[in-house]
């Protein structure tokens, strides 16, 4: 059965991608292209209602949706913890219905921001440098935002980043104790570096979305899970259950023993040494 879907932005950059996307997939179907200040009622008789607006909108989107029992993919950034919280005690009242909220739907940022929290425990030098487009409204961004809680939550066990002279303006904007600092500029479509310090050394995780088409994959499977969920979901990272998935992938593989641990054959690491004295 196709489910129906409202697209609210549908007029804007992720509009337009997610329009295209839902005709082109047999799984789904274009119900209503609403804008962000159509009325609500558009989205009466959808199966599904994808909110792609703006965060002062956003909210009411949400709301409406619910109150008519309609699921929701959120894929507009500014959510803040209080907002969810508060989402959360609504859906308690109508616990067949369920809202996703995806800050980003790109699979090398949920990626990166999995790989910062695995690290954060490492480091106690911690800051998030972040660049989107001139036209963002939100800063800092709901990615950066989410790596700054998934790092929080990483390290509770060791404490808070050490983020010294914080009461300085330019020292950015704190977030579970993390300093993001956000850049607005054109020709950038979206970027993250995610920056560790260390005794004697800096490692940096980045990633740059290039092209908007980059958001496709992890949009499809976000719009896959929303039609059947309940309650609330925050993050690709959870809509594909990436802890489990990560898990799996360096679980020890019981065929091949220590194998999968052996060290390079000599002859390989041979011809490595070679090629680089050459």
């Amino acid at each position: 059965m196709t489910t129906k879907v409202a697209i609210v932005g549908a007029t804007g950059t992720m509009g337009t991608l997610a329009a295209g996307l839902i005709e082109a997939n047999p799984e789904f179907s274009v119900f209503a292209s609403l804008g962000s200040k159509d009325s609500f009622d558009g989205m009466l008789g959808a199966d599904l209602v994808l909110d792609v607006t703006v965060p002062g909108v956003s909210q009411s989107v949400v709301d409406f949706a619910v109150s008519h029992g309609i699921n929701v993919l959120v894929g507009t950034s500014g959510w803040s913890g209080d907002r969810i919280l508060a989402l959360e005690h609504l859906l308690r009242a109508t616990p067949d219905v369920g809202v996703v909220i995806v800050p980003n739907f790109s699979m090398g940022s949920v990626l990166a921001t999995a790989f910062a929290a695995m690290a954060a425990q490492f480091y106690d030098s911690i800051e998030i440098i972040e660049a989107h487009s001139a036209s963002k409204l939100d800063s800092p961004s709901g990615t950066a935002v989410r790596t700054a809680e998934l790092m929080a939550a990483a390290r509770s066990g060791v404490g808070p980043v050490s983020a010294p002279h914080t009461d300085q303006r330019a020292r950015g904007q704190q977030v579970a104790s993390v300093p993001i600092h956000s850049l607005r500029l054109q020709g950038v479509i979206a970027k993250q570096d995610v920056v560790f310090g260390g005794t004697g050394e800096v490692l940096t995780l980045s990633h740059e979305t290039i092209s908007s088409s980059a958001y496709e994959a992890g949009m499809l499977l976000a719009l896959q899970a929303a039609r059947t969920a309940t309650g609330v979901t925050v993050g690709l990272d959870r809509v594909i259950d990436l802890p489990k998935l990560l898990a799996a992938r360096t679980a020890a593989d019981p065929q091949r023993g220590d194998e999968k641990w052996a060290p390079v054959p000599e002859q390989v690491s041979g011809q490595a040494a070679r090629v680089t004295s050459a």
